[in-house]
């Protein structure tokens, strides 16, 4: 009785193999349609995003993190830091908030950061046409001429200058001088040479490039940077020396309190920028051209040291870089910018992650050493 009933309903036996062929053929389209969609969804999950007035917080799992262990990676660094610990932390990937402390709103100085946001300065007259990293830096301010003519954009923007301003001191790396757009009598050591962190340098840097954008750094940096990546005015500020010669200079080293202030969830929209090569939800604020080489070392490690603190090896553009992996935990294409006691920010590019840590506390005994095993064990807490 049933081979009937299933004669009736499908006809002759070849009538219903072609029907069963039929439904195996559409099963697999389905099949292969659901598997297509679930790719999707993954992409979409990684998708990169911007933030708009606030960062959107997600948890870490929606972002392919173990939350336990990446709270566990935050455990550990707030060990190692001082009384600030990790309240000034965020945690940002794919352009999400994964992660954030208690007072990421706080600001403040951000020191030697401050040097990061000097050398973005120069790749935006630079992508104006307005110079070159070739570009002699007497011809933009002829008092240089005398004792550093040689001197050029390059130089000044990877502490390989020998620059020394009147009453700088010649071996303190801390020691500066009250008057660095004032030219020293003699050089530290002939451009190229040596390596010597120098706040004066990097001041000197930041005169240089209000003379060549005939305006102060901060009013260039606020119209074309912070205020397009949603960084508000009354949420930062560039502090200045004061007037010379009828503009206002900003701090180019971030040292005596003419720096940059800033908080961590702000200071991550601008490594979230760097990030994504310049690039602002498909608006090229600054070319990539420009994050690419300020981000490759240009200090070779065997160049000889003037002073005491050493970035031999892993200094670009003032930015801080790993591809020799100073940290071998980290990604090598990882960079980073530090800044005193114990300011720093990451990016992470193979990661689409950015972090920041702020505080004005001290800052731990081997810090890359500590740095990297942050790295490691974040690393470890990637999803499968």
């Amino acid at each position: 009785m049933w081979d009937k009933d299933r004669q009736a309903a499908c006809g002759t036996d070849r009538e219903a193999l072609t029907f069963f062929n039929i439904g195996d053929e559409l099963l697999k389209v389905c099949l292969t349609l659901f598997f297509i969609s679930i790719a999707l969804v993954g992409n979409a999950k990684s998708e990169m995003v911007f933030p708009e007035k606030y960062w959107v917080v997600v948890t870490p799992e929606s972002q392919e993190i173990d939350s336990a262990k990446l709270d566990d990676a935050i455990k550990y660094l707030e060990s190692q830091c001082g009384k600030d610990g990790v309240k000034e932390t965020v945690v940002i990937r794919n352009g999400y908030m994964i992660w954030k402390g208690s007072d990421i709103a706080r600001t403040h100085n951000i020191w030697s950061i401050t040097k990061a946001f000097t050398s973005t300065v120069l790749g935006l007259l630079i992508d104006d046409g307005k110079c070159t990293l070739d570009s002699h830096a007497k011809d933009f301010v002829p008092s240089l001429s005398k004792v550093f003519p040689e001197i050029t954009l390059h130089h000044f923007n990877t502490m390989t200058s020998g620059y020394r301003a009147v009453k700088g001191k010649s071996k303190n790396d801390f020691d500066d001088s009250l008057h660095p757009f004032k030219p020293g009598p003699k050089p530290l050591f002939p451009p190229g040479t040596k390596f010597a962190y120098w706040n004066d340098e990097a001041n000197m840097l930041g005169y240089i490039l209000t003379r060549i954008a005939k305006e102060p750094m901060y009013s260039l940096f606020k119209r074309r940077i912070a205020d397009p990546i949603g960084i508000p005015s009354n949420r930062w500020e560039w502090r200045n020396w004061g007037n010379f010669g009828g503009l206002i200079v900003n701090g180019g080293a971030g040292n005596r309190e003419h720096g940059v202030y800033m908080s961590a969830r702000d200071l991550a929209r601008f490594g979230h920028l760097f990030l994504n090569r310049g690039n602002w939800n498909g608006k090229q604020l600054i070319s990539s051209e420009w994050v690419d080489i300020a981000t490759k070392n240009h200090v070779p490690a065997d160049i000889d040291k003037y002073t005491g603190i050493d970035y031999r090896g892993f200094y670009g553009y003032n930015w801080q870089v790993n591809e020799n992996l100073l940290m071998p935990d980290a990604p090598k294409g990882t960079f980073f910018r530090t800044g005193y006691p114990h300011n720093i920010i990451f990016v992470i590019p193979e990661w689409n992650m950015v972090i920041v840590r702020l505080g004005i506390d001290k800052s731990p005994e081997s810090r890359f050493k500590m740095w990297n095993n942050v790295f490691k064990m974040i690393g470890e807490s990637f999803l499968p």
